[in-house]
């Protein structure tokens, strides 16, 4: 299945949404949108390609009603997403986690374009298997950018086949937040989790563990 998404915030009006495969999107309030699943996707397979654009003055909150869960298919357990976000007003991405089930491999690529007003908050919460289940794998890349500059070049592997799998004490979670702008300083937490300055603005925090924790 491939799936389509469309959403584009202006000042003045309510959100403008074009949604077509497995989600369907619900404007839950002046500014905010609810992505909603209305398919089991992603099956290995399945494409999604999910653009989100932020028009300047303007702002949007962006949640989903409930997490993803990323299958196997019949043919491939490889499933892809493909994220673009066209930021110049404000934007508020945080979605449920992404869960990748027993044997599935999910891909996820995003794209960040920033104008320098932009604001940003942009989350990810990922989850290798449910109960029982350690057998999936997830690879994200993350590439922003502030107008002709680059911000951010970020990929990570968890699961099976990753270069962090091992039989000891390998991680199986994933909470990610790009923040711009940011000028909060360097922090980390032994080697679970840090928050690192980027170089033209903004920060990158992440933290890995073997679940996602209370607020994840």
């Amino acid at each position: 299945m491939r799936t389509e998404v469309r959403i584009v915030a202006a000042v003045g009006t309510l959100p403008e949404i074009h949604a077509s495969g497995g989600l369907a999107v619900r404007r839950t309030g002046p500014d905010t949108v609810h992505l909603i699943g209305t398919a089991a996707t992603p099956l290995g397979g399945d494409e999604l390609d999910i653009e989100i654009v932020v028009g300047v003055g303007a702002r949007l909150v962006v949640r989903s009603v409930a997490a993803t869960i990323a299958l196997p298919g019949a043919a491939t357990p490889l499933s892809l997403a493909h994220w673009r976000f066209d930021v110049a007003g404000a934007l508020d991405f945080d979605p449920e986690p992404t869960i990748v089930a027993g044997g599935a491999h999910h891909h996820a690529v995003t794209e960040v374009r920033l104008t320098p007003e932009a604001r940003l908050r942009l989350r990810e919460r990922v989850q290798i298997g449910r109960t029982g289940e350690d057998n999936g794998g997830w690879r994200g890349d993350l590439i922003a950018d502030v107008g002709d500059l680059p911000l951010l070049r970020h990929r990570l592997e968890l699961g099976a086949d990753g270069p962090t799998d091992d039989n000891l004490g390998a991680p199986r979670a994933l909470d990610s937040e790009l923040v711009y702008p940011d000028d909060r300083p360097a922090d980390t937490t032994g080697l679970v989790a840090s928050r690192l300055p980027l170089a033209i603005g903004g920060t990158l925090s992440t933290r890995t563990g073997v679940l996602l924790g209370p607020n994840g």
